[in-house]
């Protein structure tokens, strides 16, 4: 495992783990998952991960208890992050909501405690003032923030008076936004872009094609997944198999060493199975060579997806079949 080269009380491992799927049964991964889930987080601890990454939301709660539970005597050892979902996020709510997850957790201390996205009428000020006193008593150690564009992550640190150390936001090689201002932020500033989505939720695993599409609520909702784009996706998918080739690894192991390049991301993938997690861990230690890094983004360039609005008719046909 590689590790991010910051100043933290704990070593932020490159690849971490995230846990949305735990404890949620729109992914679709079954009834046993929940037993399995404590597998992957043991196995995750032992291959060096140090970040784990949960929120209220997911699961509403379940995802915190059963990554707390699974964590057991190894969060000495390890960075647990958590969120708060930010409906009314003034000072008073964001203590009472940090004291409910470190209950969920089992933990007397939140590694990194962030902002799930930002509201838009409750100013950062109310928020950060309220997550300073969390810092002053030591119910949570660094502050962090999802879904900020940097001016808004700017402020926020300027709110809290020192630094919000991460900004999580959805990164991978078709989500590529961070690439223009979060990541030269990040690398200049000593704070850390924590990728979610990595592998754009399977997508860039080359699992699926318009003739094998995926189950589970979530990838269903996803644009991406639709036949028109996963058959737009075929080049894309194919230049990720041939550097695969040449590293004796999976295309998605050569998509998450693509964003693990750049020395301020840590990249949160999900796992299904212990040997998903072991090979999410695996491409910590893969180096991509500047041509294989510019042919991927030229093949990343050039996959035109169908998302946004004109979207919305083709996955109510792709959900109804009408």
């Amino acid at each position: 495992m590689r590790y991010v080269r910051l100043d933290t009380p704990k070593p932020l491992s490159k690849v971490g783990l995230g846990t949305w799927q735990f404890g949620s049964r729109e992914w679709g991964y079954g009834a046993d998952y929940e037993r399995l889930a404590a597998d992957i987080v043991r196995r995750a601890v032992e291959l060096g991960v140090t970040v784990f990454d949960t929120a209220e939301l997911y699961g509403f709660g379940r995802s915190e208890r059963i990554l707390g539970a699974a964590l057991a005597g190894d969060r000495d050892k390890v960075t647990v992050a958590t969120k708060i979902f930010p409906v009314l996020p003034v000072a008073s709510v964001v203590q009472q909501r940090a004291v409910a997850s470190a209950a969920r957790l089992g933990v007397t201390s939140i590694d990194l405690y962030q902002v799930h996205q930002p509201n838009p009428v409750v100013a950062d000020q109310t928020t950060m003032r309220g997550m300073r006193a969390l810092q002053d008593v030591g119910l949570i150690g660094e502050v962090g923030v999802s879904n900020y564009s940097l001016r808004r992550w700017q402020v926020a640190e300027a709110a809290l008076g020192q630094r919000v150390l991460s900004n999580q936001v959805r990164y991978s090689m078709i989500d590529r936004r961070p690439e223009e201002d979060l990541l030269p932020y990040a690398e200049q500033a000593g704070r850390v872009v924590i990728a979610y989505s990595p592998l754009a939720q399977g997508f860039l695993s080359g699992r699926y094609d318009a003739h094998h599409l995926p189950t589970g609520a979530i990838r269903r909702a996803n644009p991406y997944f639709l036949p028109e784009n996963l058959e737009r996706g075929t080049a894309l998918i194919e230049t990720l198999r041939q550097v695969a080739a040449a590293h004796d690894a999976t295309p998605s192991q050569i998509a998450l060493a693509y964003v693990l390049r750049h020395p301020n991301v840590v990249a949160i993938p999900g796992a299904s199975s212990v040997e998903q997690m072991e090979r999410n861990a695996a491409a910590a230690e893969i180096d991509l060579s500047e041509d294989e890094y510019a042919a991927l983004m030229n093949a990343a360039r050039a996959f035109r997806p169908v998302t946004g609005l004109a979207a919305v008719p083709k996955l109510i046909r792709a959900r109804t079949g009408k």
